[in-house]
């Protein structure tokens, strides 16, 4: 456990990842996507290939397409596995895996949630407040997104936010060579955390470079730089000597796979999507010729051809200028005044910025800002409220991932469990902090007695959930029948999208007026 944690919530933490550890051991035989032929085949191309093979193999449709030292995650990862079955880390893989196949890789997960376990425990610390250890674990380890993603669905998600929260926990302290080597980590085992970087830039110049004197903040600079380049060394020269670094920059960037995911991610391109869709067709009703494309929004584009029929046709570029466009006022405060206690924050909206305006963003990126905001939702009843909303949506927003029968009714409880679960742990948390924190907190109480917990609008629009549900599950059927097959699915994009919409505005207002 972490340095100077308590032996109550010590315990407590402990109950908590052991009921989580049941959980997911329960979600063992439950639907498991191509994620883990993925991951599966990773592994046995790990461990029977040498590395200078890792990235330029093709014998099997699922290559490796992560950075190096996810890479050598999985190569650590089996070892082991032959005492279970030799067949785990031989190639070719079987086509239908045995169930030590799959009992095995589920557990490495769960194992990997160790170091996930550990960041929340040191970011969360707080002397004054001895139930906040408890109440972020279980906002973290008990989430339905990252419970499904991870445990049904299969990926390592929690190993990797744990690299990310340690970080964070590195730089709150003050550690910011520490935070900084450890990102560069992060970056070297999942490069979709890019996103991030030029908070991590703009803060770590500005907080560790300068205002020390011209001489001690270069020195520091050059220590800082040469912390990160040792890094990538170690997880790319290797790469370099084989004269694969293109081949490996080819795997790990694709842009040809289109500007969005097979299920639309609920961010700004939905709307912009759906805005095309409808100028097409009510200038074809007024008698314009308006051509339908004939390149897909989710594969790679057919030539130059865009698969817009309206409106201009965007682009890998396009999608980093609004990213770093929408970014820029954090990055404007993280350079005028770079406190350490508004760096979890701000990491969070970058992530939240990729999210709504990046290319090719898949659904379970939600991950990457849901779960660092949880770990601040008991900074103040404003943090709470949104991120109850935040995370119930993002929830929902997974739900197409898991679409076979048997896991409907899983997926509906743990959504619904959990947002009872916040619910009481807000509640009491800020009644049992009352006294402690004053008038100030004593009048968000009344707030809440009066307008209830989200407030009216809020509620509203997350019962709107179930309505979006039922028609999807039961009246789109009655209707349509088996026409327009997609549409449940456009319908909980476009719904999710508004509320993340919602989040990202709150998250820009908020770090505008009070960081």
């Amino acid at each position: 456990m972490a340095a100077g944690t308590s032996p109550v919530t010590a315990a407590l933490a402990a109950w908590a990842f052991a009921v989580a550890t049941c959980v997911k051991l329960l979600l063992v035989p439950t639907y498991r996507s191509t994620d883990f032929d993925v991951h599966r085949y990773w592994l046995a191309l790990t461990h029977a290939l040498p590395a200078r093979q890792w990235y330029t193999d093709a014998s099997s449709q699922w290559t490796l397409d992560y950075p190096p030292f996810f890479a050598y995650f999985s190569r650590l990862l089996s070892l082991p596995a032959p005492v279970v079955d030799a067949t785990l880390v031989s190639i070719p893989v079987a086509d239908s895996p045995p169930f030590a196949h799959l009992l095995y890789l589920r557990l490495t997960v769960a194992f990997s949630d160790l170091l996930l376990l550990g960041s929340v425990l040191l970011l969360a610390r707080d002397a004054r407040q001895r139930q906040r250890p408890f109440l972020a674990l279980a906002l973290v380890l008990w989430s339905p997104a990252l419970l499904a993603v991870d445990h049904v669905h299969f990926q390592y998600n929690g190993f990797l936010m744990g690299l990310l929260l340690l970080s964070l926990y590195f730089l709150e302290q003050g550690w910011d060579l520490a935070g900084g080597v450890v990102f560069a980590s992060l970056l070297c085992s999942k490069h979709l955390f890019l996103v991030a970087a030029p908070v991590y830039f703009v803060y770590l110049f500005r907080h560790y470079c300068c205002g020390r004197g011209v001489v001690k903040g270069l020195g520091r600079l050059v220590l800082m730089g040469a912390g990160v380049a040792a890094v990538f060394a170690a997880a790319f020269a290797p790469f370099v000597y084989y004269g694969q670094i293109q081949q490996l920059f080819n795997r790990l960037f694709p842009f040809g796979r289109g500007l969005c995911h097979a299920y639309w991610a609920p961010n700004f391109w939905v709307f912009y999507i759906i805005l095309d869709k409808v100028l097409a067709f009510l200038l074809r009703r007024l008698g314009f010729n308006i051509a339908i494309p004939e390149a897909s929004f989710t594969g790679g584009l057919v030539g130059d051809s865009s698969p817009f029929a309206v409106l201009p046709k965007v682009t890998p570029i396009t999608t980093f200028l609004l990213v770093i466009l929408a970014m820029t006022p954090c990055l404007v405060k993280a350079l005028s005044n770079p406190q350490t206690k508004h760096i979890v924050r701000w990491v969070s909206y970058a992530c939240t910025c990729g999210f709504m305006f990046g290319w090719h963003v898949h659904e379970k990126a939600s991950l990457h800002f849901t779960v660092p905001l949880a770990l601040i939702a008991m900074d103040s009843l404003n943090d709470a409220r949104h991120y109850f909303f935040l995370s119930i949506v993002s929830c929902y927003s997974l739900f197409p991932l898991l679409f076979e029968k048997q896991e409907y009714l899983i997926k509906v409880m743990l959504l619904l469990t959990y947002a009872a679960l916040m619910w009481v742990g807000f509640t009491s948390h800020f009644a049992a902090n009352s006294d402690q924190e004053g008038k100030k907190v004593n009048r968000s109480g009344s707030t809440v007695k009066k307008k209830g917990f989200v407030g009216w609008i809020g509620l509203s629009y997350l019962l709107g959930i179930g309505a979006i549900e039922l028609w999807s599950q039961v009246l789109h059927r009655h209707v349509f029948g088996d026409r327009l097959p997609f549409l449940p699915l456009i319908m909980v994009s476009f719904y999710c999208g508004v509320g993340m919409i919602y989040s990202w505005m709150w998250q820009l207002m908020y770090i505008v007026r009070h960081t």
